[in-house]
C-alpha cells in the first residue's frame, strides 16, 4: 500500500507541474490588466502604476515570473491576492469547507439515488422500467445545469418559498466556524437544531442541482457495469443454486461489479468537489468556485494561478483514494499495484 502511494505521488509531479504552467498562462491570456482592474474608473497614475506593477512582481520577463511562483508554490507560498493582499492559501481553505460541504453532499446524492437506479435498470432490462429509468437519466445528463438551476429556483423558491435562494445559513444564527462545516457547526450554536435546519435548507437546492450530471452517469455505469456482470457463468450458478435474486445480485453481482463504479466516482468526485463553479455562482454559494470567477474577473493572477494549482492536488488526493478503494473492493489487485 505505502509503495502505491508513492508510486502515484511522483507520478503526480508531471501534472502538477503541467498544471502550473498552464494556470500561469490561462489568467494571462484573459484581456485586461490587473492593476487597471484593481482601480477602476479612479485611474493611476503612470508613477503609481509602475510602483504597483514592481511590487506585484509583473515588471520582471514572463518566465522569471513563472519559476518564481512554481519555486514559492513549492514551499506553500502561493502568493497574496491583488484585491485583498491576503494570502492566497489563506483565503482557499476559507472558503474550501462550502465547496467541501456542497460537493460531498451533492455526491451522495448522486450515489444514494444513481445506484439504486442502475440496479432497477439492469435487473428489469428491456422493460418499461428500464427505459424510463435510463431516459430520465439522460434527460439530467443532457440537461444544462445554469438552465435546471433556475427552473428549481422558480419553483421550490420563488413560487413555493421552501427553500432561500442563495447563502449558506441565516444571518440570525451566530455560528462559531470551527470547521467550516456549517452542517456539524450548527450544532454549537445557541439554537443547534433550528441551525442545523436552516443550513439543509440552504444546501439541498444547490446540491441537487449539483448532483444532476453525476447522478445520471453513476446510473447509466452501474447499470452497464452490473448487465455485464450479470452475464458471467458464476452468476448462472448461483441462480441454479435456488438463491434469490436479491442475494444474486447484492451478494454476488454488485460487489463484483463496483471497480468500474467506484472509477466513475472516483473521478467525478474530483469534478463535482472543484468544478463546481456555476452552481455556486447561481446560489451565491461562497465556495471555490465562486471565489474563482471573481478573481478572474478582477484579473488577480495570484488567486487564480494559486488556486488552480490547489484545485488539481486535491483532484490528485481524490484520484490516490480511489485507487486504495480499488484495493479494498478488490483485495486481488493488490499485487499488482506494489
Amino acid at each position: 500500500m505505502f509503495k502505491l502511494i508513492v508510486k502515484r505521488l511522483i507520478a503526480s509531479l508531471p501534472t502538477l507541474f503541467g498544471v502550473s504552467l498552464v494556470a500561469f498562462a490561462f489568467i494571462r491570456l484573459v484581456p485586461g490588466d490587473p492593476i487597471l482592474a484593481m482601480f477602476g474608473e479612479r485611474g493611476v497614475s503612470e508613477e503609481m502604476y509602475l510602483e504597483m506593477q514592481a511590487n506585484l512582481g509583473l515588471d520582471k520577463p514572463v518566465i522569471q515570473q513563472y519559476f518564481s511562483f512554481v519555486g514559492k508554490a513549492m514551499t506553500g507560498d502561493f502568493g497574496n491576492s491583488i484585491v485583498s493582499r491576503e494570502p492566497v492559501i489563506k483565503e482557499f481553505f476559507a472558503r474550501f469547507p462550502a465547496t467541501i460541504e456542497l460537493g460531498f453532499l451533492g455526491m451522495f446524492l448522486a450515489i444514494l439515488i444513481g445506484i439504486p437506479i442502475g440496479i432497477i435498470a439492469a435487473v428489469k432490462r428491456n422493460t418499461p422500467w428500464d427505459y424510463t429509468l435510463m431516459g430520465t437519466s439522460l434527460v439530467g445528463y443532457s440537461m444544462p445545469i445554469f438552465w435546471w438551476a433556475l427552473v428549481l429556483i422558480m419553483f421550490f423558491s420563488v413560487n413555493k418559498g421552501w427553500t432561500p435562494v442563495s447563502g449558506r445559513i441565516s444571518v440570525m444564527y451566530d455560528i462559531n466556524r470551527v470547521t467550516g462545516l456549517l452542517l456539524i457547526d450548527s450544532w454549537f450554536s445557541d439554537e443547534p437544531w433550528l441551525a442545523f435546519k436552516s443550513a439543509v435548507h440552504h444546501l439541498i437546492l444547490p446540491a441537487f442541482v449539483l448532483a444532476t450530471v453525476p447522478l445520471a452517469s453513476i446510473a447509466r455505469m452501474t447499470r452497464s457495469s452490473l448487465l455485464e456482470v450479470l452475464g458471467e457463468d458464476y452468476i448462472r450458478t448461483a441462480k441454479s443454486k435456488g438463491l434469490t435474486l436479491k442475494a444474486v445480485v447484492v451478494i454476488h453481482a454488485l460487489r463484483n461489479a463496483l471497480i468500474p463504479i467506484v472509477t466513475v466516482i472516483g473521478l467525478l468526485l474530483g469534478a463535482v468537489l472543484t468544478g463546481a463553479i456555476l452552481t455556486e455562482t447561481i446560489f451565491s454559494w461562497p465556495g471555490i468556485g465562486r471565489w474563482l470567477v471573481t478573481a478572474v474577473e478582477a484579473r488577480d493572477y495570484p488567486i487564480v494561478q494559486g488556486s488552480i494549482l490547489l484545485i488539481a492536488c486535491v483532484i490528485i488526493f481524490v484520484n490516490l483514494m480511489v485507487d486504495i478503494t480499488y484495493i479494498i473492493v478488490n483485495p486481488t489487485l493488490r499485487d499488482s499495484n506494489t
